[in-house]
């Protein structure tokens, strides 16, 4: 991976489960919703265009009733089966936008292993500021969560 230290966080996990089960957990809103956000919360995919411009906009829900807005972003690169990026500081509707608690653009990446998936993730952001935050706020405890929770998903899938 391609770090900036000031930028930059970033996540790597080896999944026990094919490349292609890994990205269907990613691109099938069905399967999205049961991980994409920490649990116990709840998550509702609203819109997943899996293409470059298209949008990535969910909720969530902490009780299970109310749904409130999660993430509004535009995909930027969908390489099928090996990468997605999507940033929060273009909305879904291509505006600009200024979103809490900070803009970011994330690269998912997924290449092959020995045991299965070798899962990249790095989110990047704007300014040193903003990377302090992000992490202030706990990255690696909540994108370190949600990635537990897919490879679960996958896990449990291919054990099966």
């Amino acid at each position: 991976m391609n770090l900036d230290p000031d930028l930059d966080l970033a996540l790597e996990r080896v999944i026990r489960a094919p490349r292609a089960t890994v990205w269907n957990a990613w691109t099938d809103p069905r399967q999205l919703e049961r991980w994409w956000v920490p649990a116990p919360a709840r998550c509702r995919v609203d819109r997943l265009e899996l293409r470059p411009g298209g949008a990535f906009v969910s909720r969530m829900s902490v009780d299970g009733d109310e749904f409130t807005p999660h993430l509004d972003a535009c995909l930027l690169a969908v390489d099928e089966l090996e990468r997605i990026v999507f940033t929060n500081a273009i909305t879904s509707a291509w505006r600009p936008a200024a979103p809490a608690p900070v803009a970011m653009t994330t690269t998912i990446t997924l290449g092959d292993h020995p045991d299965g998936t070798d899962y990249r993730l790095v989110v990047r952001h704007g300014d040193p500021r903003s990377r302090a935050r992000h992490e202030e706020l706990g990255f690696t405890e909540g994108w370190g969560s949600v990635t537990g929770q897919l490879a679960e998903l996958v896990e449990n899938a291919v054990a099966r």
